[in-house]
């Protein structure tokens, strides 16, 4: 019997250990993907972080689910001078969770510490004069030339947030980390209930004030919080989460594993529903600091052996309503995505071909540490196929295996294999994050300042500063396909398909909103 039919059996409240509910109805209870390996949303892209983020840190501008930009600790924005001045006024009721006030220059900080982070915030920045408080509820930004994207750049989601903090937190060097939590989100983090590996506890911030204006829409609207406490639990094994959802000892699973979900849609007690219609995009990512894939010819030579539907099917599982090839690097279904060059992903596979365009690039045999996340099994499905595929190019595989927030701090090292770095590892972005190329992190060619892998690209700089310039959407998709040719040469990383992901939680559970996960607006009835 497999673990699909085990879990089927009316036994299955014996098939794993209990998981403790210990709580009362003002407690929500969620199972996310991993651990929470960093807490500053700032300092990386890790989408457990976001999620905490929201939580703890409020933003100036909310992002509806239509994609548009909303105030939000704002009372409200303009635009003058043909778009080279923008002024925006706080909210008067906003406070921290030590009790002090949002002022307009712990805003500036937090502003400019994000925006030397993030890829849309550098964009912001580089189009930026100054950025000042004019009073104690008054921002204000003289800029170069005009940036109509001000507010979607300030409100954006994934993958780090413009999280507003007091002043000497956000005055942090943006490239060390914050480990003190001091936001004016809904809920504050519980710093003396953490348990690594094991637990992260946050609790309603009684001060917290919701905007009145407008409906709840992704991270937009008012931020209700219904729950006491919002409780993540760490539990590795998919088994004993779909147990213990079953039994109603935990709320929500944000990201079941696929061989459960016919088991979980059968129990008319759940929800199964898929939360973000963008889905998400599978990648491969190079380590360009070093040898090999610090050559582009090698790391061109990899895409003729890549089959999306093997790294689909082997993640999601072979029900093809849930997955999609013929990915490319803009989010298949919004309007920057198009086939250009794609070609060289979805033509003929061919191992040997590209085993002797490997050997023609110059692979000399160089060690390749290729990570893998053990606690995530749709990531760590990713790096087995990459390990199978490397070892039938006659790769010098090095196949380390670690949990993902082990991962992600290995990931930031910059130094070679031998000295504790890597070469590959995969992870998948929010098809959000890859509808454009300014908020893109992985199509960054920016060197040693882009986000982990730190690709050098002149051209993907050009081309990502011409799309800002560009006058029109159909100006911007001429550029977005040159773009997309211009990754192919480049090989920043490789897409591996895009694919869907249920979210399930008790069915008395209402007004989860679309999008990434946030924990306001969600009730028990």
């Amino acid at each position: 019997m497999n673990r699909r039919e085990f879990l089927a059996a009316a036994s299955v409240s014996l098939a794993m250990p209990a998981v403790a509910r210990g709580q009362s109805s003002q407690v929500l209870t969620v199972i996310p993907q991993a651990d929470l390996a960093v807490l500053d949303p700032v300092w990386t892209t890790s989408y457990q972080t976001r999620d905490h983020g929201f939580l703890v840190f409020d933003t100036l501008f909310g992002v509806d689910a239509s994609y548009r930009a909303q105030s939000q600790m704002l009372e409200g924005s303009t635009s003058e001078d043909d778009g080279r001045l923008w002024r925006l006024t706080l909210r008067p009721d906003l406070s921290f969770h030590d009790g002090s006030k949002v002022l307009a220059r712990d805003c500036v900080a937090s502003i400019k510490r994000w925006g030397a982070r993030d890829s849309y915030g550098q964009a912001l920045i580089a189009a930026c004069d100054e950025i000042l408080a004019a009073d104690d509820k008054t921002i204000v930004f003289r800029m170069k030339r005009p940036f109509p994207l001000l507010p979607n750049a300030l409100g954006k989601t994934p993958p780090s947030i413009c999280a507003i903090m007091p002043e000497r937190l956000a005055s942090t060097d943006p490239h060390q980390q914050i480990t003190e939590m001091v936001g004016s989100g809904p809920y504050r983090y519980k710093a003396d209930e953490r348990v690594p590996g094991s637990r992260v506890v946050y609790e309603r911030f009684a001060g917290y004030i919701p905007r009145h204006a407008g409906a709840p829409s992704g991270t937009a609207g008012p931020k209700v919080a219904h729950f006491e406490r919002v409780e993540w639990r760490i539990i590795p094994d998919g088994g004993t989460v779909a147990a213990a959802l079953q039994r109603g000892e935990v709320d929500w699973w944000l990201t079941p594993a696929s061989d459960l979900l016919p088991v979980l849609r059968r129990d008319g007690k759940l929800t199964v529903r898929i939360a973000d219609p963008t889905g998400f995009i599978a990648t491969m990512r190079f380590n360009h600091l070093n040898p090999p894939f610090d050559n582009p010819a090698i790391r061109r030579a990899m895409l003729g052996a890549v089959a999306q539907p093997d790294y689909m099917i082997g993640m999601v599982g072979t029900d093809s309503s849930m997955w999609r090839d013929r990915c490319g690097f803009f989010c298949p279904g919004t309007p920057m995505a198009s086939d250009a060059g794609l070609a060289a992903l979805t033509g003929p596979r061919d191992v040997a071909k590209a085993r002797g365009e490997l050997e023609a690039a110059g692979y000399k045999g160089e060690r390749i540490v290729l990570l893998g996340p053990t606690d995530i099994a749709s990531a760590k499905a990713l790096a087995d196929i990459t390990d199978d595929m490397m070892r039938k190019l006659g790769l010098n595989v090095d196949y380390q295996t670690m949990e993902w927030a082990s991962l992600v701090q290995r990931r930031t090292k910059k130094e070679p294999v031998d000295q504790g770095g890597w070469s590959v590892y995969h992870t998948s972005w929010s098809g959000t994050d890859q509808m454009n190329p300014v908020g893109h992190v992985f199509l960054r060619g920016n060197g040693k300042d882009a986000t982990v892998g730190w690709p050098n690209s002149r051209r993907l700089e050009e081309l990502r500063d011409a799309w800002l310039a560009a006058p029109d959407e159909t100006a911007q998709k001429a550029i977005a396909a040159e773009l997309q040719l211009q990754a192919i040469q480049d090989v920043p990383y490789i897409p591996l398909g895009q694919y869907f992901v249920p979210t399930v939680h008790q069915a008395n559970l209402t007004g989860a909103l679309d999008g990434n996960p946030v924990f306001w607006n969600v009730r028990r009835s």
